[in-house]
C-alpha cells in the first residue's frame, strides 16, 4: 500500500533541457498559453515541497522560469542524464547530505502532487534506501511488450529487483501476466548523499544494454524502494504525438 505519511520535508529539482531529440524545444512547447516547463513547475509547487528549482543548461529556459517567479540553477550542457544534472545542482544549492530531493522531469506537466509527496515519504520511511520510485499496473499486453514502456519487478518488501524494456516477468506457461506486470513511472526521490555519489558509480553493462540509468544504481548495490502510485500518472510528453494528446486533453478540460 502507498505510504500515508506525507509530512516529510523535501526539495524538488526539475531537470529541463532545450535540445530534445524527439521533440525539439520541448520544455518551451506551448500548452494552452503556458510553456511546458512552467506547467510542470506549477505541479511541483502544489506539492508543498520545501523548495522547487529548475535545473537547466539553457539560458532561454532560465529566463522563462525566472520571469514567472521561479527558481533556477544553471548547469553544464555536457551531462549525459538528468540525474547527472541534479548531482551538479545539489552542489550549487548547497543541500545537506541527509536532505531528500525529488526529481520531477520537465516533461511531466500532469504529475499529481500527491505522488510527489508519496515518493518523498517512501524514502523518508526507509533509512537504508538510496532512492525511491513508483509503478503503475500495465494497461494491456501491447503496453507490456512495448520496449518504450519500462517494466519493473520487486521483492515482497517493495525493493526493486530489476527494470527492463523487455516484457517482464515472463510467464513460462504462456499468456501475459496481467496481475503482475508493472509499468515504471520515472519519478524518483534521492538522498542528496546518493546524488553526490552518483558520478562515482562504476560503469554498468546493464545500463548500457537497456539504456536505463537506474540499472547503474542497482548493479552497484543501491537499495531502491518502490510502491504503486497513489494516483494515476499520465505518460510523459516525449514525442509530437504525446504533445498533441496533451493539448487535446487541455482543450477538453476547457
Amino acid at each position: 500500500m502507498p505510504s500515508k505519511d506525507f509530512g516529510n520535508a523535501f526539495h524538488i529539482l526539475i531537470p529541463a533541457r532545450l535540445n530534445s531529440t524527439r521533440l525539439p524545444r520541448k520544455a518551451l512547447s506551448d500548452l494552452a498559453g503556458r510553456p511546458m516547463v512552467l506547467r510542470t513547475l506549477d505541479r511541483a509547487l502544489e506539492s508543498g515541497a520545501t523548495s522547487v528549482t529548475v535545473a537547466t543548461d539553457s539560458t532561454e529556459i532560465a529566463a522563462v522560469v525566472e520571469a514567472a517567479g521561479g527558481e533556477v540553477v544553471l548547469t553544464d550542457a555536457g551531462h549525459r542524464s538528468g540525474t547527472d544534472r541534479l548531482a551538479e545542482a545539489v552542489g550549487v544549492l548547497g543541500l545537506d547530505d541527509a536532505a531528500m530531493v525529488v526529481n520531477l522531469q520537465g516533461d511531466e506537466p500532469a504529475m499529481p502532487a500527491a505522488c510527489l509527496r508519496q515518493v518523498a515519504a517512501m524514502l523518508a520511511g526507509d533509512q537504508r534506501a538510496d532512492m525511491a520510485t513508483l509503478w503503475q499496473p500495465v494497461a494491456d499486453e501491447e503496453q507490456w511488450r512495448d520496449p518504450n514502456v519500462v517494466k519493473l519487478v520487486a521483492d515482497s518488501a517493495g525493493r526493486a529487483l530489476y527494470f527492463s524494456r523487455a516484457p517482464i516477468p515472463w510467464p513460462r506457461a504462456g499468456n501475459w501476466p496481467a496481475a503482475a506486470a508493472r509499468r515504471h513511472v520515472g519519478l524518483y526521490a534521492y538522498r542528496v548523499s546518493a546524488l553526490r555519489a552518483w558520478a562515482g558509480l562504476p560503469a554498468s553493462a546493464l545500463e548500457a544494454l537497456e539504456s536505463l540509468e537506474q540499472l547503474r544504481a542497482l548493479e552497484a548495490g543501491w537499495r531502491i524502494v518502490v510502491e504503486r502510485a497513489c494516483a494515476p500518472i499520465p505518460v510523459g510528453i516525449d514525442t509530437p504525438e504525446d504533445l498533441a494528446r496533451f493539448r487535446s486533453s487541455l482543450s477538453r478540460q476547457g
